[in-house]
């Protein structure tokens, strides 16, 4: 082989060198990136009567355990 062909040979390689370099640059990353979720917010349940279920229930119980009535018959 003379110089000439080693010439050749080196610039058919940087060629396809240059091609897969492109076409990869072309394509992108290969990173995968997961899509956003939407959030779905639920209301706030902090309203003004969230405290009047809890204090019924311990004014009833309160008022039945502590109930001194005593009838007699």
């Amino acid at each position: 082989m003379n110089r000439m062909e080693f010439k050749m040979i080196k610039t058919i390689r940087v060629a396809i060198a240059a091609v897969l370099a492109g076409g990869a640059a072309y394509a992108g990353s290969a990173v995968f990136v997961a899509p956003e979720v939407a959030m779905v917010e639920e209301p706030m349940r902090n309203g003004s009567g969230a405290w009047l279920i809890p204090l019924a229930i311990i004014a009833i119980l309160a008022l039945t355990l502590t109930n001194n009535n005593t009838t007699t018959g």
